[in-house]
């Protein structure tokens, strides 16, 4: 677990806080203390958690821009002179990647080589980077065994790919600029995210919720797949304790896996059944595409690395993190208090 009060009355500067896990983040990061300055696109669902929790009076300043924008960047993380970035960003989904190729590797490398060029000129840079990426990085060879940090990176499809561009363009940063510096440079690997608040298209959690709430069989394209799920705030402390570490001994700034352990790495049938379980009253079927874009249909990560050298271990199975993602969406369902129930989970978590 990371220290929060390492974080009290720190400067951060955060990209993509609008979205599902910035929105989490910047929730954990102000319970903290922290001076959280966010960077990003404008929400892209309607409803969005950033806006059910009222982040925007809650944190230091919210900047509505584009990573792509050099410019803009530039100024706001120059106004903000963050001690620590944490770089979310991103166009996230792998479907459409396939629909909007050129405008998914813009924001996912582009975004990233601005950042880290906006940090490279800098007069006083943050002293704690990370890049957050994705387990889809790999060259996925379908095998039985979870991926390690020094696996080849070669993301099939435009997003898992324009992901391993955003790993190497900051392997690059790192090794030509920033290694002579007092700048640690990580970045994180995470596997596939679920929990109260994603309402994203084309993901299997909200689409359960959304089939649950009005009653409707869930639709299930691929339920053969194997993907490393985990709960939010899984990979939220994980980015947490390695940005406090490496800020603290810039040694610990590597490249990191972030994933739950074998057992917890389920199909996404797997995955359904525990949610209707859980919900109750609630059935899937399975609905088989033609010419569907390619997906990996097996994927598993080593998290040896991050485990060995923090001390770091999975806290939610994956049963606990379908039910804390119910019981988010009832309260939500229930027009309860959405902020108080994510702090709830928060200290759950950290208790547990």
């Amino acid at each position: 677990m990371p220290n929060l009060q390492f974080y009290k009355d720190k400067r951060v500067f955060l990209t993509g806080h609008t979205g599902f896990k910035g929105a989490w983040l910047t929730q954990i990061l102000v319970g903290a203390g922290a001076k959280v300055t966010g960077y990003s696109l404008a929400p892209n669902t309607n409803p969005n958690l950033y806006e059910i929790c009222n982040l925007n009076s809650k944190m230091h300043r919210s900047i509505i821009g584009d990573v792509r924008d050099f410019d803009n960047l530039k100024n706001a993380i120059e106004e903000s002179q963050p001690e620590i970035v944490f770089h979310l960003a991103a166009q996230p989904l792998v479907r459409e990647s396939y629909n909007s190729p050129r405008e998914t590797y813009e924001t996912n490398v582009m975004g990233t080589v601005n950042l880290l060029e906006c940090i490279r000129t800098m007069k006083n840079p943050p002293t704690s980077v990370l890049n957050v990426t994705t387990d889809k990085v790999y060259l996925n060879r379908e095998w039985a065994w979870g991926y390690r940090e020094d696996e080849m990176l070669d993301g099939f499809d435009p997003y898992s790919n324009s992901k391993s561009c955003s790993e190497l363009a900051t392997h690059s940063y790192i090794n030509s600029f920033f290694e002579s510096t007092n700048i640690a440079v990580s970045t994180a690997r995470a596997g596939n995210v679920i929990g109260g608040g994603d309402f994203s298209k084309d993901r299997i959690v909200p689409d359960c919720v959304n089939a649950a709430k009005n009653g409707d069989s869930i639709i299930v394209r691929n339920p053969y797949s194997t993907r490393p799920y985990q709960h939010v705030l899984e990979p939220l402390f994980a980015y947490m304790m390695i940005a406090e570490r490496q800020y603290q001994d810039k040694t610990l700034a590597g490249y990191y896996n972030v994933g739950p352990d074998d057992c917890d790495c389920v199909t996404t049938g797997e995955l359904v059944d525990i949610f209707c379980k859980t919900w109750e009253n609630v059935k899937w079927i399975e609905e088989k595409q033609l010419n569907a874009p390619h997906e990996a249909n097996f994927l598993k990560l080593d998290c040896t690395k991050l485990k060995t050298t923090f001390n770091w271990k999975p806290e939610w199975n994956i049963q606990q993190a379908i039910t804390k993602t119910c019981e988010w969406s009832k309260i939500y369902f229930g027009e309860g208090d959405i902020s108080e129930e994510m702090n709830r989970q928060i200290r759950v978590f950290m208790e547990e």
